[in-house]
């Protein structure tokens, strides 16, 4: 959530500064503001509410502001309205906080996160004579920054230092100071944060698509460190305030994989890249015709020593390990817990010494999986992240990482990030199943053969979409949608209906199957749409069975199966079908038609397809 920017170097820092939030607007925000510094003279400071155009018209595109120095937000409303006065940067002067112009503070600054204990450090700062213009936690930090400077009379790192140690929460701080001109200091914790670098210049930001067209040299501050960025340097300091050492990386993707390429929406362009991210991952893992899991660190006596596996994650993740869950247990035959991240924690699981914790997460920073992964290796439990971020905060952090290969993803709802993290599960548990003597060599090669099918049946469901399009447009006025199936069918029903509800704003449930007498039918009515998917031969004629059930109550039913199940047509209203492959793995088929009916609706509906209402692509917040 939010996003933050930052650049120093030798150009005009504000049409920089607003190009880059342009890059994170997926991010989710509902204010945003710049302030940019000309030498020696004051910051600017200006912001707007709603989308980032206002901030830009406010500008004429950063034109009006001068300086090579700089920093900015996009902000998602915590605590506080989204009002112009809450907006960032903030300033640690009494002043309204919401016109623009120079501000005389000493500190000027941005946040992402929240600080816990923010009425308490704000209670603080009153006795010492500080007035708030705003609501947020954001304008507390930064006057407890200021406080500390000019109390102690300490430089900015030491100030910094003093803050963190007070505070309780997550954040991603940028600062500039009124006594250290062409100079931005930034500090982390919990909250994501790059810096990039090139020969003359600085830059920084919350994710990778803001400073990518500028450069691929980036480092990736660690947790509770700070950096001191001036042009083309980044000195980093512990909480200490001693100068440390963060080797440079180098950011392998192109700043086009971050642009929509000719498509409409940046949706539908990672549809179509999900084979190449498939191909991509399965490429990664597998040598000459094998899985290769020590080149992450897993050993087979690692493998063999596992007694349970833990899959913890959110959202779309959360997805992956319920279908992730069928597969392990039916072909590794050791239990499976799929754990919500948010959960995980507070409620005291019983973790064994030999047990496994996979943490899924897209960006690698999402706050509840982190903070479980936190759990699990504060018990002595080996940990795995499936992560397709290098440097990520998760990936840093667990002992194993299982980079997915799928490249940038700027939609807020997953797609080819989904499908790859499906393939890093496939892979893990035919290589379990392998070492543990569960499947023969000859089924493992089999079975590798079946994932290699994946791509080209993603294509060739792809290549049919125009009829998904014409049933959207149709059907695009429902008020209620159902996903129903069962065992791994259910699992797919489960990322259906989040694609639907999250960017169509169609109130959407999946239910196994088996469930609907239990309760659910009593809500199907006439016009209602109810998705059947039945890929899993033994069951289908019982999915049938249940779609049936919902028809004789008025329900309007769409039918995705296999190809050669045509039977279904004589029950379904209309019909999908995918391509045969083995049954553990067609939940990555299966899933692509779901994916494109939930875009066409938000599309036949006219919604904001890549940036729904009240979502970000990270949470980074609990």
């Amino acid at each position: 959530m939010c996003g933050i920017v930052g650049y120093i170097g030798h150009k005009q820092a504000a049409p920089i500064l607003l190009e880059g939030l342009s890059k994170l607007e997926y991010r989710g925000y509902d204010s945003a503001g710049i302030a940019v510094r000309n030498g020696d003279a004051l910051a600017e400071v200006v912001k707007s509410t709603g989308k980032l155009k206002n901030l830009s018209e406010k500008t004429d595109g950063g034109r009006t502001l001068q300086g090579a120095c700089g920093i900015g937000h996009t902000r998602w409303a915590t605590h506080g309205d989204p009002t112009q006065t809450n907006a960032h940067p903030h300033v640690s002067g009494n002043c309204t906080g919401s016109a623009s112009g120079p501000v005389e503070s000493s500190v000027v600054g941005v946040h992402n996160g929240i600080i816990e204990n923010y009425q308490e450090l704000k209670d603080k700062l009153l006795k010492h004579g500080y007035q708030f213009y705003s609501q947020t936690d954001t304008e507390v930090v930064i006057k407890l920054v200021d406080y500390y400077y000019k109390k102690y009379k300490m430089g900015p790192i030491d100030a910094i230092a003093k803050t963190m140690v007070r505070v309780r929460g997550s954040y991603a701080l940028e600062l500039m100071f009124r006594d250290y001109p062409e100079t931005i200091w930034v500090a982390r914790k919990d909250s994501p944060m790059i810096i990039g670098v090139t020969d003359d210049e600085t830059y920084a930001a919350s994710d990778v698509p803001a400073i990518l067209k500028y450069t691929n040299r980036v480092y990736y501050i660690g947790n509770l460190q700070m950096a001191k960025l001036t042009a083309g340097r980044a000195v980093f300091y512990d909480l200490n305030g001693d100068e440390i050492e963060i080797e440079e990386s180098e950011i392998t993707f192109s700043a086009e994989s971050a642009d929509m390429g000719g498509f409409e929406h940046f949706m539908m362009k990672e549809i179509h890249e999900q084979p190449q991210a498939v191909q991509d991952t399965l490429d990664y893992a597998i040598d000459d015709g094998r899985i290769n899991f020590e080149k992450i660190g897993i050993t087979d006596d690692i493998i063999r020593d596992v007694t349970q596996i833990h899959v913890v994650a959110c959202g779309s993740a959360w997805h992956v390990g319920t279908a992730a869950q069928y597969v392990i247990e039916d072909l590794v035959r050791i239990p499976v817990r799929v754990e919500l991240a948010s959960e995980f924690r507070y409620r005291n699981p019983i973790l064994n010494p030999n047990d496994l914790v996979v943490v899924i997460s897209q960006s690698g920073e999402t706050a509840d999986s982190l903070a479980a992964l936190r759990e699990a290796k504060g018990r002595g439990i080996r940990t795995l992240a499936v992560v397709n971020v290098e440097g990520s905060s998760i990936a840093r952090e667990a002992d194993f990482v299982f980079y997915t290969k799928a490249g940038i993803e700027i939609a807020v709802a997953t797609t080819k990030g989904y499908t790859a993290q499906l393939i890093v599960m496939y892979l893990l548990a035919l290589q379990f199943s392998l070492v543990r003597g569960t499947i023969t060599e000859e089924q493992y090669f089999d079975y590798i053969r079946e994932l290699r099918k994946i791509p080209a049946g993603i294509r060739r469901i792809l290549e049919e979409k125009e009829r998904l399009q014409w049933f959207a447009s149709k059907y695009s006025s429902m008020h209620d949608s159902f996903f129903i199936g069962r065992g791994l069918d259910y699992a797919v029903c489960q990322e259906g209906s989040l694609k639907m509800k999250e960017i169509s704003y169609v109130h959407s449930e999946a239910y196994a199957g088996g469930e609907l007498k239990h309760g659910t039918i009593s809500l199907v009515e006439d016009g209602i749409l109810v998705v059947g998917v039945l890929t899993q031969d033994g069951l289908f004629e019982k999915t049938i069975s249940n779609m049936v059930e919902c028809k004789s109550r008025g329900a309007y039913l769409m039918g995705l199966t296999t190809y050669g199940h045509y039977e279904i047509e004589e029950t379904a209203d209309f019909t999908l079908y995918v391509p045969r492959i083995d049954q553990h793995f067609v939940a990555s088929l299966a899933v692509i038609p779901l994916q494109l009916l939930g875009y066409y609706v938000s599309c036949a509906k006219g919604l904001d397809v890549d940036k729904p209402r009240n979502l970000a692509k990270s949470v980074t917040v609990e």
